[in-house]
């Protein structure tokens, strides 16, 4: 009964506010009904920005290409692939479609979608302490307010090779998912029919945490789009199967809920319901007890957003605006890593808004994109 509800009360407008422009963030309408089309719609659309950011992409050339030539190398991408097959297939098929609608190999499309499962086996391999580095702030609260506020980090070489997928699941729901060109929608952030969305925060591994093979992240966010409540979400990322963790930051419109899940291989996750206290997460894990990487970019991080208010809009977006602490700012500027949006979703508005620029800036609301979550 509640998921009838839910997708009644709150149907998705994909429509963006025709006031903005939407030239740095293009996007494209697809019907998912028909995995691989939907696949190869997307690889023809944005063959020239997959086709770039393979060619400026720092590791996969370099890294991940020699090692998947290696004799270790093929038996992780053929036991990543079976598994994760296996479990989603139709979501392989999309992957399928957007190497032949780019007319890319499926073994650099599987290579970007599998490279968090792939690159700590290089690591090792290679004792090089180089790791495909990302970042990614969220501040939540849900109290007087319910919000979530997100910076969407990545490597430089990411930048301008993103865009936006409209996806209709049947004749009436559908998904928006913020796409990395050549992944998965989505390994950043999306929304659906349903009232459900969600942003990511990686959380570099340990090499002993890492199970070869396993369940990738991308696939897992890729279902995490179709979930009709929160709790088919919970579901959808507390696999035992998964090849390393991952953090979900989940928002369920019709129960008025916010959640961080931080899961691990085996098996091992934990859900935080978020409250009244403004909760930051960064790229380590904050409640579920594992031995992690200690990612000094996190916790520089922390430190500075213990140091603001983090009760308002405006507040939690100064917050993730802010570039007080020079070597690791939460919003980053380059060289390495940069912040190529900021998305604020107001849960009782029922508005996400996609920032482009600095969120801090009182200039912000001029190159918004912003989406209605209101009942059509």
């Amino acid at each position: 009964m509640l998921q009838s509800i839910c997708f009644s009360s709150f149907a998705i407008k994909s429509a963006i506010s025709a006031m903005h422009s939407t030239d740095w963030l293009p996007s494209i309408n697809v019907d998912a009904s028909d995995p691989y089309h939907m696949g190869w719609q997307i690889g023809q659309r944005f063959k020239g920005l997959i086709k770039s950011r393979m060619s400026k992409d720092p590791f996969l050339y370099s890294q991940l290409l020699p090692y998947a030539a290696t004799h270790d190398g093929q038996q992780l991408v053929d036991a990543l692939s079976a598994s994760n097959k296996n479990l989603y297939p139709r979501y392989w098929s999309e992957l399928q479609g957007i190497a032949d609608g780019s007319y890319t190999s499926l073994l650099e499309v599987l290579l970007l979608n599998f490279r968090k499962e792939i690159m700590p086996f290089i690591t090792c391999r290679t004792k090089n302490e180089v790791y495909d580095a990302e970042e990614c702030s969220d501040v939540a609260i849900c109290s007087s307010l319910a919000a979530l506020g997100h910076n969407e980090d990545a490597n430089v070489s990411v930048q301008d090779h993103i865009f936006l997928v409209h996806a209709s699941l049947s004749s009436e729901a559908s998904f928006t998912a913020f796409t990395l060109a050549g992944e998965l929608p989505s390994c950043a952030f999306g929304f659906n029919s349903y009232g459900v969305g969600f942003t990511l925060n990686a959380v570099p591994p340990l090499p002993d945490e890492v199970v070869a093979g396993g369940i990738g992240r991308n696939f897992v966010s890729r279902d995490l789009l179709e979930s009709t409540c929160l709790e088919v979400a919970l579901q959808c990322v507390q696999l035992k199967n998964l090849a390393v963790g991952h953090s979900y930051n989940i928002f369920d419109i019709c129960s008025r809920k916010i959640v961080n899940v931080e899961t691990a291989s085996r098996g091992r996750f934990s859900v935080k319901e978020i409250g009244a206290t403004p909760f930051f997460h960064a790229n380590m894990y904050r409640h579920l007890d594992i031995s992690q990487v200690q990612d000094e970019s996190s916790l520089h991080r922390h430190a500075r957003a213990a140091d603001l208010p983090k009760f308002t809009k405006d507040e939690i977006l100064s917050l993730l605006g802010d570039t007080e602490d020079e070597l690791y700012p939460i919003y980053m500027q380059g060289p390495v890593l940069h912040t190529l949006c900021t998305i604020w979703v107001d849960v009782d508005a029922r508005k996400l808004t996609i920032y482009s620029g600095r969120p801090s800036s009182i200039e912000r609301e001029r190159s918004a994109l912003v989406f209605d979550l209101t009942a059509q």
